[in-house]
């Protein structure tokens, strides 16, 4: 049977990961047996890799804000896990960091899930968690979102708070002004000792 420590060695001795492990990059994700909030982003940015500290950078900023959560709350709360699609920086593309590899999540995420039992909310930002976890690749992330009632109480679709979709945010002003209250309530409800960010 798993325990965290031999969860977190299996992962780096997976062959798919030896070239990060050769390097001594370690695998960058939390899981803790209190965690009722789960968080699941795309991949961890070259900073947040170097650092060890996920979210590390603007996109963190602006996710912090929109769960109402200061910084002390969101990187030591135990109530809080953070599961990438990767828990690797895949490297730097034509428009960006590479997407997170595939069937990473299929492999890893379900192994970490059984240690957080007691999971009543998992964030989906981005539409590489959406496809994987809502099994529906063609219905549009603008319209997954705002129809975000729909997949509760299980999950929460959001957007991805990189500031490359602050255009997207324009565009949609409905997500500041409805989305974004109900997620910091549902928030207060599983992590009821947060340090509320307005």
């Amino acid at each position: 049977m798993d325990t965290l420590q031999t969860l977190q060695q299996a992962i780096e001795q997976d062959p798919a990961n030896q070239q990060y492990t050769a390097n001594g990059i370690k695998p960058l994700y939390s899981v803790h047996p209190e965690a009722r909030l789960v968080i699941i982003g795309q991949a961890p940015g070259k900073k947040a890799q170097d650092t060890r500290l996920f979210w590390n950078d603007q996109s963190g900023k602006r996710l912090r804000n929109w769960l109402g959560m200061d910084e002390q709350t969101f990187y030591h709360s135990k109530q809080l896990a953070i599961l990438p699609m990767d828990f690797y920086y895949p490297g730097k593309g034509k428009s960006g960091d590479l997407p997170p590899r595939k069937d990473f999540a299929a492999k890893w995420h379900p192994r970490c899930m059984e240690f957080m039992p007691q999971v009543k909310l998992i964030l989906l930002l981005g539409r590489y968690a959406q496809n994987h976890y809502l099994l529906q690749p063609r219905i549009n992330l603008t319209e997954t979102v705002r129809n975000y009632q729909t997949y509760l109480p299980t999950y929460f679709p959001l957007p991805h708070p990189s500031p490359l979709n602050g255009r997207w945010l324009q565009k949609n002003p409905w997500f500041d002004a409805q989305v974004v209250p109900a997620l910091r309530e549902k928030v207060k409800e599983l992590i009821p000792t947060i340090t509320t960010c307005e």
